[in-house]
């Protein structure tokens, strides 16, 4: 593994995205977890697997959090890109509420997982512009997958 380089990561604060994030989908509310996904978080993982990078997310700073967000937004990486690859690339830091940390890695990553083996395919309730997703070769590629509005 390629942790031990401090330099070989790419870091996101929540903060820069939302001071309030919001619910789960776009459609019930500004600065959803689904828009953070599809802003932030699928194209800085994408890069990240391309050159090698891990990547630290930070949750400390916004006033609070939904879980659905936090559900959303980490449960739509695990279902594009894999438990495993996503346990390996990211690193969550919550110095203010680490039970969100414990929260993500044992119940989202898990739940997401088994809704990517069955091909439960997640919810969109705005229109995204095409994202990465492992396709049914196991390889990335940028599509609309779904778009369920």
């Amino acid at each position: 593994m390629h942790r031990n380089m401090e330099n070989k990561k790419i870091t996101i604060a929540v903060m820069d995205y939302s001071k309030s994030p919001g619910p789960r989908y776009s459609a019930q509310g500004d600065d959803s977890g689904e828009d953070f996904y599809h802003k932030i978080l699928n194209e800085k993982f994408k890069y990240a697997c391309d050159n090698k990078l891990d990547i630290e997310i930070n949750l400390d700073g916004p006033d609070g959090y939904a879980s659905s967000f936090l559900d959303e937004a980490f449960g739509n990486l695990v279902f594009d890109f894999g438990k495993e690859d996503v346990k390996n690339r990211v690193t969550i830091i919550s110095n203010e509420e680490p039970e969100w940390i414990e929260m993500i890695i044992n119940e989202t990553y898990n739940e997401w997982e088994e809704r990517r083996i069955a091909n439960d395919t997640p919810t969109k309730t705005a229109k995204h512009e095409a994202w990465w997703r492992l396709n049914y070769n196991n390889l990335l590629s940028k599509e609309e997958w779904v778009c369920s509005i």
